[in-house]
């Protein structure tokens, strides 16, 4: 049996599928196997490429379509690992990403999760803004990316990929709930993911109204968790405040609130 599985959720992605099974036959580490599940996909490209893929290490699952967490949770279930490596149709990982990562949780027994430094691609170029994967941040904001390798035991416990994040942040919600059973987070210091922005990307569709929807989904989702942390809290919030980040953002907000009562 393999000893990672790396399971890929495709909804009308076709044509990026050749780039992410690539990435990851040219791992270095061999153990693996790729579950693609495609989640009733409507596009005819996307049908035809699904129907015909034949890559080694490779199988489909054909479901109905359900949404991306419940994509993930659909693979996870038919995975035969032990680590699991979930991996968006759209995007890459490095040749080094699952020796690098799988060998963090064969000798750190507390880490629940372990993502690596990323790149942007595609719309747009540079580094991926992460943060630090502590408690404190990630009650304030992720800046995970979904591509972090985990325990297929840990998904099982934590009760995997919560469907209420109708609109996104499932992964956000997901290390929440690792965090919750007393996991930790590992940051490979290394560029070895590698996230396609395209310009109708679903994070950057979210309204406002649905973004607020998912922060108090997080929080119902994880009530106790945030009453019990709410100091934790408070100090990321004014430690961000007090960064040259929210010192920039309240400068711009101060700049567009004179110029909108300028001609008052």
């Amino acid at each position: 049996m393999p000893k990672i599985s790396v399971v890929i959720p495709c909804f009308n992605q076709g044509a990026y599928i050749p780039d992410a099974l690539n990435s990851v036959l040219a791992q270095s580490y061999r153990d693996f196997e790729i579950i693609v599940i495609n989640d009733g996909s409507t596009d005819r490209e996307t049908t035809v490429i699904l129907e015909q893929l034949a890559f080694p290490k490779t199988r489909v699952v054909h479901t109905s379509n359900q949404g991306l967490a419940a994509a993930r949770n659909n693979g996870i279930r038919e995975a035969l690992g032990n680590y699991i490596l979930p991996l968006d149709a759209d995007d890459r990982i490095s040749p080094a990403y699952l020796e690098k990562a799988a060998a963090v949780l064969d000798i750190h027994p507390e880490v629940g999760f372990v993502y690596s430094l990323a790149r942007l691609f595609g719309a747009r170029r540079g580094m991926f803004y992460l943060n630090e994967g502590t408690l404190g941040d990630m009650l304030l904001d992720s800046r995970i990316f979904c591509s972090a390798l985990f325990r297929k035991a840990d998904w099982e416990a934590a009760g995997g990929y919560n469907a209420n994040m109708l609109y996104g942040w499932e992964d956000w919600d997901f290390w929440l709930s690792l965090l919750e059973q007393g996991k930790t987070s590992y940051l490979i210091p290394e560029v070895l993911f590698h996230y396609r922005v395209k310009k109708n990307s679903m994070i950057r569709a979210m309204s406002l109204k649905e973004k607020l929807a998912m922060h108090q989904q997080l929080f119902d989702n994880h009530r106790d968790l945030y009453c019990q942390n709410i100091g934790l809290v408070f100090e990321e919030y004014h430690r961000l405040k007090d960064s040259w980040y929210g010192k920039l953002s309240e400068l711009i907000r101060k700049i567009f609130f004179n110029l909108k009562h300028l001609g008052k």
